[in-house]
């Protein structure tokens, strides 16, 4: 995007008192005034440019709008319930924290309620406004990258020779940016759509900066500019550096110097200042995204910063070599300064670079700063526990990295360099569209991370929880095994082998994980209602009481603790504690099937007929087809004086199950009750056929038989 003309090239400022060894610095006085910038390019080459960056776009991403939700997708839409509704707006913009990815980014669960709104959870939508984000910033970018090119930083000539040659070089840098497979984690990946988001906002912020340099009614792109930087502190934490680069673009590319930006704008960068508060005041309400992130949590700034120094390095490498790209690096740390002694000496000798640069040559300079300042918040001494590197960090500080490479190309080659970029976007375009396959099922994409990653504890365990979601639980289990060795305690791991060793019987040493995981993560509701589950099925109704109680005070609202908790009251002998449970739980998830049976159930054995033949009805709705709720009513109905009605459940009941005999034996019950006697003896007969040795329904038969008998033919 920018590049530093060479020093041999450079005309000096106009100062009639500065000395030659002053000539080549930039100045905190004020700078002649610039001329005007020169005309730009023809209409149609900027069109041009526009469209083939937008198709470019839309072919290198065409494979991903299928791709499922995965990973944080799942708290953040799936079980998300501000984005439900999108009316009124209040929940909307006030998504919890608890470490999840929409907490105190209220515009991003702002886009997720319009999403639902449109589609609900259908995610081929999700990925179009992704992609659309996604091509803006890239529009964006290109328009910001033209401008920046034809000014003339510090009062010197302009970096490019003309408006054409700008718009060219732009385009190139858009190009490289907008298809590098290194941001297919921040626009592929749904809920990153926090990062790629922010990002447009950022760049819009910078581009109507530039744009009010150049209007002649800078009033109106100002406001802009500021609005956006308002939005973007709304989407992501990273946004905190926008006024800081912004004043920096002011001081290389406008006025000179810090103390003329200041002068010329001090208005307008009180109120980027401003925006500050706004994100100040959404940190601290989402107490540090939940203590996912902050001074405040279990990982030492210390750690954290010798960490970034392995992340850092590892993002410039896939800036210039993007493979192989992994979607999951973990929570894991550095051993301390030792393992990563070489990339700390690198990125100190880049940060020098840097300082050098933003007094000697400023615009490389105000690259190395855009790439530093933008990655600070999330890549230096403040702790992001979840993921301690993570690819989609790079949406925005890659365009520095990509203008470097293109300005430098430029400086070599001139025009010969932009088939070089064609090229070279091309093999990008190619390689981010072969990295979007790795996102068409979420199997495919853990065990991509795995096999790249193999001492990745959460990537083991996430390929062993999709196995256990297929069933196959010999498959699972030394996945679990094999992140516990990893990662011992990894409460998510003890959790999983507790849930596949339930699921093949072993609730003994089910219990065992289960405790295990509550150990390190004692707050989870999940682990407590799997632990009660389990005490259940060993006979110790009371202990998983006590742990579907802890289950309920975590989590108020979990229809499945309610009604794990009413099965326990039964399984103690209290049918009127279930029944209570039941209804809270249907109440919370009407749709829930097991509780309409159960509740059924516990109010016949309280003596309230009428109730559980209600409720029986209700739990019809939702499964018409099972046919021991049709049984369980149609004994209800003939207790309660009902044959007829009994006679039609208990005909239901055999229709849908015709090996069902005790259906068939209470069918000819209620059909002998109604003098049918030839149907009922033909339900008995065909009861003994199925069964020979039932004594008691050769009994109901010989009675059936006398009663034809008696009355005559």
């Amino acid at each position: 995007m920018l590049r530093s003309v060479p020093a041999d090239r450079m005309p000096a400022p106009h100062a009639s008192s500065a000395s030659s060894r002053e000539a080549g610095r930039p100045r905190e006085s004020a700078p002649p005034p610039a001329p005007p910038p020169p005309p730009p390019p023809g209409r149609g080459l900027l069109r041009a440019g526009a469209g083939l960056l937008v198709l470019a776009t839309l072919a290198a991403w065409s494979n991903s709008l299928a791709g499922p939700f995965v990973f944080d997708d799942t708290p953040a839409i799936i079980d998300n319930p501000t984005i439900r509704h999108l009316w009124p707006l209040g929940p909307v913009l006030s998504p919890a924290g608890e470490g999840g990815t929409v907490g105190g980014r209220p515009v991003v669960n702002l886009t997720l309620a319009l999403n639902h709104a449109l589609g609900g959870t259908h995610v081929a939508g999700y990925h179009v406004l992704n992609l659309l984000v996604h091509v803006l910033a890239g529009l964006t970018l290109f328009g910001l990258a033209r401008r920046t090119l034809l000014r003339r930083p510090a009062g010197r000539a302009p970096l490019v020779p003309g408006p054409t040659d700008a718009a060219l070089l732009a385009l190139a840098v858009a190009l490289l940016w907008t298809l590098h497979p290194l941001q297919t984690e921040a626009v592929t990946y749904v809920i990153q759509r926090a990062e790629s988001l922010m990002g447009l906002f950022y760049l819009v912020t910078l581009y109507g900066f530039a744009r009010a340099l150049d209007s002649p009614r800078p009033r109106g792109w100002l406001v802009l500019s500021w609005v956006a930087c308002l939005l973007g502190m709304g989407t992501k934490e990273v946004m905190a550096s926008a006024p800081l680069l912004v004043l920096l673009y002011d001081r290389t590319f406008a006025a000179g110097g810090f103390r003329e930006a200041w002068r010329r704008r001090r208005g307008y960068y009180a109120a980027l200042a401003a925006s500050w508060l706004l994100l100040a005041w959404l940190v601290v309400r989402t107490e540090n995204r939940g203590g996912s992130a902050g001074f405040d949590t279990s990982v030492t700034s210390w750690a954290y910063a010798l960490t970034q120094c392995r992340a850092i390095v590892r993002y410039l490498t896939l800036a210039l070599w993007p493979h192989p790209l992994v979607f999951d690096y973990g929570d894991g740390l550095a051993a301390g300064p030792l393992a990563v002694a070489p990339q700390a000496l690198l990125l100190l000798l880049l940060l020098a670079g840097t300082a050098v640069a933003l007094w000697r040559r400023p615009v490389l300079g105000f690259l190395g700063a855009w790439f530093f300042l933008i990655l600070a918040p999330s890549s230096s001494i403040v702790p992001v526990v979840t993921q301690t590197l993570a690819e989609h960090r790079m949406y925005l500080p890659l365009a520095a990295v990509v203008a470097a490479v293109a300005g430098g190309a430029w400086r070599l080659l001139g025009r010969r360099s932009l088939v070089l970029c064609a090229a070279l976007a091309l093999a990008l375009g190619a390689a981010t569209f072969a990295r979007n396959r790795d996102y068409r099922d979420e199997f495919t994409l853990w065990s991509d991370t795995l096999t790249k990653d193999p001492d990745n504890a959460r990537a083991a365990n996430n390929v062993g929880s999709l196995w256990l979601k297929r069933g196959d639980l010999p498959r699972a289990v030394p996945y679990f095994l094999a992140a516990l060795a990893l990662k011992p305690g990894y409460a998510s791991a003890h959790y999983n082998l507790g849930v596949a060793l339930a699921g093949s019987g072993s609730n003994a040493e089910a219990v065992g994980q289960f405790q295990a995981a509550l150990r390190h993560d004692p707050n989870s509701a999940d682990i407590h209602i799997n632990l009660g589950v389990a005490w259940l099925k060993l006979g110790r109704p009371a202990d998983a009481r006590d742990e579907f109680q802890t289950a309920i005070r975590l989590q108020p609202e979990s229809p499945d603790a309610q009604y794990d908790l009413g099965l326990a009251f039964a399984a103690l002998g209290q049918p009127a504690l279930a029944a209570e449970r039941y209804e809270v739980a249907i109440r919370l998830q009407p749709d829930l099937p097991g509780p309409g049976e159960k509740l059924g159930e516990a109010l016949a054995r309280t003596g309230r007929v009428d109730q559980a033949i209600a409720a029986y009805q209700a739990a019809l709705q939702l499964q018409p087809d099972r046919p021991s709720l049709h049984f369980a009513l149609g004994n209800l109905l003939a207790q309660a004086g009902r044959p007829d009605a009994a006679i039609a459940e208990f005909q239901q009941a055999v229709r849908l199950d015709p090996a069902d005999l005790k259906a068939r034996n209470n069918l000819g019950n209620a059909l002998l009750m109604k003098g049918r006697v030839d149907e009922a003896i033909r339900e008995y007969e065909e009861i003994l056929r199925r069964q020979p040795d039932n004594d008691s329904v050769r009994e109901n038969l010989q009675a059936a038989r006398a009663m034809r008998s008696s009355s005559g033919p």
